[in-house]
């Protein structure tokens, strides 16, 4: 739980605020961008919610911290109520879980609702109030994990829901040596007709990303969209191991079409076919420059 005695004095007056613990990992400002900003590398309450849809989406981030860095002065009456509406829906049947993980770094999490069984993408915070949702829409059959990072609860997961795990063999560490399904090689592995599980060297050896109905793109830590730059851009940063090898990556990934960027870190991006590809070769251009 956050902490009123901690609470930033960069944070507007009223209910809703954020502790000195927060990690900037940028969960609420996305998640709420009427109701969070960034301030001195942290987040802070920009404006306090005025309607109801402004406090959905402030429960829904308090919620999701990884850190529990958001609270609130009164005890909110409502909460159990924003529980329930966990994962929340993006589009068709592709959800966001939710409940990030500081073990993960506060990386987003996904679920994707198949009749032939459901597939959770990275691993959320494995809480009780998310875990009876996934249950009741039907449990989980594979928990695909982008690469070693963000990994977090999945062996919870794992056991409690009797799932099959995949990992590329070159992200496998000590945490996640029983893993069911253990990918090798570079060449795509076709999960099911509609799943496409591509390799993308580069943050990491064994990166990969999942391609859903070439619509659906769940980029891990290899690609999201730079509020700063306004593009597509990849983690100068924090590539771990080449950056030569994930500008490779992203010059295969220029190969297939999709319309949305889902990420771990960093922002959605959803665009027509046409103007994605463009994204993705300004993208490519960017990380040639760096």
């Amino acid at each position: 739980m956050a902490h009123l005695d901690l609470r930033r004095p960069q944070n507007t007056n009223g209910d809703f605020y954020v502790d000195t613990t927060c990690i900037d990992c940028d969960t609420c400002r996305w998640m709420s961008p009427e109701v969070f900003s960034r301030v001195d590398e942290q987040s802070a309450v920009d404006h306090q919610p005025n309607n109801a849809a402004e406090r959905l989406t402030a429960l829904q981030a308090l919620l999701a911290c990884p850190t529990s860095s958001i609270g609130t002065v009164e005890k909110p009456k409502d909460i159990k109520n924003t529980q329930e509406t966990f994962p929340i829906l993006v589009a068709e049947n592709v959800y966001h879980c939710g409940y990030h993980s500081e073990k993960s770094y506060g990386a987003a999490s996904y679920y994707i609702q198949l009749s032939e069984g459901n597939i959770l993408v990275d691993s959320p915070r494995f809480t009780p109030p998310l875990v009876k949702q996934l249950e009741e829409m039907g449990g989980i059959r594979y928990m695909y994990l982008t690469h070693q990072d963000d990994v977090a609860d999945h062996q919870k997961y794992a056991e409690h829901f009797q799932c099959e795990r995949i990992l590329h063999a070159d992200d496998i560490s000590g945490s996640t040596r029983n893993v069911e399904i253990q990918l090798t090689g570079v060449d795509p592995f076709a999960l099911t007709s509609d799943l496409l599980i591509i390799p993308v060297p580069g943050h990491t050896k064994g990166h990969t990303v999942l391609l859903y109905k070439n619509k659906f793109l769940f980029t891990g830590d290899h690609l999201a969209w730079s509020e700063n730059r306004q593009q597509l851009a990849a983690f100068r940063d924090h590539c771990w191991y080449s950056w030569s090898e994930q500008i490779k990556s992203m010059r295969n990934l220029a190969n297939y079409t999709f319309e949305w960027i889902l990420p771990g870190h960093g922002r959605r991006f959803h665009a027509d076919v046409e103007t994605m590809g463009q994204q993705v070769h300004k993208c490519i251009a960017l990380m040639e420059s760096l």
